[in-house]
């Protein structure tokens, strides 16, 4: 993960590079032509920095390859950062006409002659670097990836089943879902259709959304209310095409005997017969659909989908789940329902159902109080219950138990579908510079209170607010980010008093930005 950072810093160096300041600097001081070669090489490196990521586990020595790009990057940063307040305090002494400033610097160490042999100097020993770094990069065959194609891990693909006996504390959840869905459309959609009403579940990673939304599915009044019902996992990949063959299979796994045929056959159909079939799938049929985990934010696309699956019956619904709440608001022709998370007292049921077998619990009750002590840092989020639970199953050493109750979750090993991976998600899926943002928030302590006017002074001094147009306010840029944030269900208790807010880190999202530091601070801790 900390490649992600690693491309981050060689994009921030070539905004350096590539600016007016550092532009008049160096040519003031005779490196304008290596201060090009750094550039050029540099954008060449980070091409293919991000399939460096995707192939270090399989390629030796590509962890220390990437490594040694932070160094030279950062070291980077500070010969330039030298480099411009060279030239601003030549430009003071020229602006203040003093005689005996002149004076002190002429016979001072940091007078132009030396300053340029010196600064000549380090600007070539690293551009020599930059040059023997993209030298060293071609012997692992990489190839050039954009940004905007970024992997990002992908959580399994969801089905419908779910076994509601082992579900704990969401009754009511599922009660109120219900509701919604029995209750008529009260309005269109505003698009002229009154036939589909979305009903969007919104909520934090490991809240229990798809576990809610299968409880739902497989009520038995669903069954009565809607003959036709539909699963399809969106996940990050909001491919039109594929997701009408979901619905399509989906809608043809009722009648088994010929669902198979059509998964074979309609694969090899373009996207005009494919949406004629679809059309006709759901064409006054009363159907429930659930599009599970959606990402996308396109409006477009989501308009295009929709478009195509309103010719079902009026009374018609989808479900949508989501992390988002600007998704969720896009989506959605109801008010979101936002999943809250479990009572202290559901936590500790479902702890003690994933740490002990069936009914051995109240053999150890030493380990039941001290499980009373873990469930707390969970915050009522299920998926970190089961998380430390699962991790405990079994053991009975007192000592293992321990470290569990004292240390903070980022600190425990993780399996692919532990809490922390489940969260690292919506971190994979944001922009950059939200990833520089996130990463603030492990240096404070968990509960800290955020305020607007120390974040704007604060993420202004680390130089983390970036305008992509105009001269924008800084405290509007530094909104901008808090209410990505915040869309994402990242944040809590937020306050919004117009020019002035005020926001918390949730628990869990801060043992996350410690997880995604970690690997950072260590790379930063070896380099060094």
């Amino acid at each position: 993960m900390a490649e992600y950072f690693v491309f981050d810093i060689a994009e921030s160096l070539l905004r350096k590079l590539a600016s007016f300041v550092c532009e008049e600097a160096s040519r003031v001081y005779d490196v304008y032509e290596d201060i090009i070669g750094i550039k050029d090489t540099l954008s060449i490196v980070k091409g293919v920095l991000l399939d460096a990521e995707h192939k270090k586990e399989q390629r030796h020595g590509l962890r220390e390859w990437l490594r040694q790009i932070q160094n030279v990057c950062l070291d980077a940063e500070d010969v330039l950062d030298g480099l411009e307040c060279q030239n601003l305090r030549k430009q003071v002494l020229k602006a203040s006409g003093s005689t005996r400033m002149k004076v002190d610097h002429l016979f001072s160490s940091s007078n132009s002659l030396v300053f340029r042999f010196r600064m000549a100097h380090q600007i070539k020993h690293v551009r020599r670097r930059f040059d023997k770094i993209a030298a060293d990069g071609n012997k692992f065959g990489l190839e050039r990836i954009e940004v905007d194609h970024r992997l990002v891990q992908r959580r399994d693909m969801s089905y419908s089943h779910v076994d509601a006996s082992g579900v704990i504390g969401r009754e009511s959840d599922r009660e109120e879902i219900i509701k919604l869905l029995m209750q008529p459309h009260p309005h269109g959609d505003g698009y002229g259709d009154q036939s589909v009403c979305v009903v969007p579940i919104v909520g934090i990673g490991g809240l229990g959304k798809t576990t809610l939304a299968k409880l739902v599915f497989n009520d038995k009044r669903i069954d009565d209310l809607f003959p036709l019902k539909m699963w399809v996992c969106i996940s990050d990949d909001f491919d039109i095409r594929q997701i009408i063959i979901k619905i399509i299979n989906s809608a043809s796994a009722s009648a088994p005997s010929i669902a198979l045929a059509h998964q074979e056959n309609i694969n090899r159909l373009d996207i005009e017969q494919l949406q004629s079939r679809l059309r006709l799938k759901l064409s006054g049929q009363k159907y429930l659909l659930v599009l599970d985990d959606i990402w996308n934010d396109d409006r477009a696309k989501w308009i295009e989908l929709k478009d195509l699956i309103k010719v079902g019956a009026v009374g018609s619904k989808i479900v949508v789940t989501t992390r988002s709440n600007s998704i969720a608001s896009m989506v959605g022709t109801v008010p979101s329902y936002v999943l809250e998370g479990l009572s202290m007292e559901n936590c500790f049921s479902l702890f003690v159902k994933w740490a002990f077998k069936e009914g051995e619990g109240k053999n150890y009750p030493y380990l039941l109080e001290i499980g009373k002590e873990i469930v707390k840092k969970c915050r009522g989020v299920p998926l970190a219950v089961r998380s430390l639970g699962s991790s405990l199953f079994l053991i009975v050493d007192l000592e293992r138990w321990e470290f569990v109750r004292y240390h903070e979750i980022w600190k425990i090993k993780q399996n692919k579908d532990d809490i922390l991976p489940a969260l690292k998600l919506s971190y994979d899926q944001m922009p950059s510079y939200l990833r520089h943002i996130f990463a603030f928030f492990s240096l404070y302590p968990k509960d800290y209170g955020f305020s607007s006017a120390e974040i704007v002074i604060l993420w202004e001094s680390l130089g983390l607010l970036q305008s992509p147009v105009g001269n924008r306010k800084l405290e509007n840029i530094a909104r901008q980010y808090i209410d990505e944030l915040q869309a994402r269900s990242l944040l809590e208790d937020f306050e919004d008093f117009g020019h002035y807010y005020y926001f918390k880190v949730h628990d869990l999202v801060h043992d996350l930005a410690l997880y995604v530091a970690k690997e950072e601070l260590l790379m930063r801790m070896h380099g060094a």
